[in-house]
């Protein structure tokens, strides 16, 4: 069994390290998207470079990455449900560590939300509504990111159950790692709001 447990979260690590954002920006000749706006492979800062298109892009090609390596796992490991768990920590890992970038990756709101699409549709649609809603009324994306990833261990307790709960509190507790800068923006009022270059 642990053999399975570290193939799926190698697996998943090697899939979910694809830096789609720097690739994407840098085929569009917008050059290294670590230079612009954060300095973050996601797609809210590809959206800084002016192109809704590539940012659009970034967003579902790392969605699609957290939910593949759901997939894939699950169809050559279906009798180890629990490796299911392990592709989805190494797809998030991959992403905000990845070894190709000397481990400074993006902050993994899109990978969440595409590893629980796989795993969990209902919680990983409520945390689309719930990330909408607060992008939507405030304007500011950190703060709908954070606002999904503390909501996303609750809707999981209602809909889910507890190995996936454990994966999401260690995952929202990564997000809110990965986003210190941003909380210490908000506080002093000047984090900037989506689609500010």
């Amino acid at each position: 069994m642990f053999v399975n447990y570290l193939a799926a979260l190698i697996f998943g690590y090697a899939l979910g390290s694809i830096p789609f954002g720097l690739l994407f920006t840098r085929l569009a000749g917008h050059g290294d998207i670590r230079e612009i706006g954060s300095g973050n492979i996601g797609a809210t800062n590809v959206l800084r470079t002016g192109n809704k298109w590539l940012a659009a892009a970034t967003l579902l090609a790392d969605m699609s990455k957290g939910a593949l390596a759901i997939f894939i796992v699950g169809y050559f490991l279906k009798e180890v449900p629990l490796a299911l768990i392990f592709a989805g920590a190494g797809a998030f890992l991959g992403h905000i560590f990845p070894v190709w970038l000397k481990f400074k990756g993006g902050k993994g709101v899109a990978v969440y939300i595409g590893i629980m699409l796989a795993l969990n549709p209902m919680t990983g649609a409520m945390m689309i509504l719930t990330w909408l809603f607060f992008a939507y009324a405030l304007r500011i994306s950190s703060l709908a990111a954070l606002s999904m990833a503390a909501a996303t261990p609750f809707f999981i307790f209602i809909f889910g159950d507890i190995p996936l709960i454990l994966l999401a509190l260690f995952i929202s507790a990564l997000i809110f790692h990965k986003h210190w800068a941003n909380i210490k923006r908000l506080m002093d009022g000047s984090e900037p709001k989506i689609g500010e270059k």
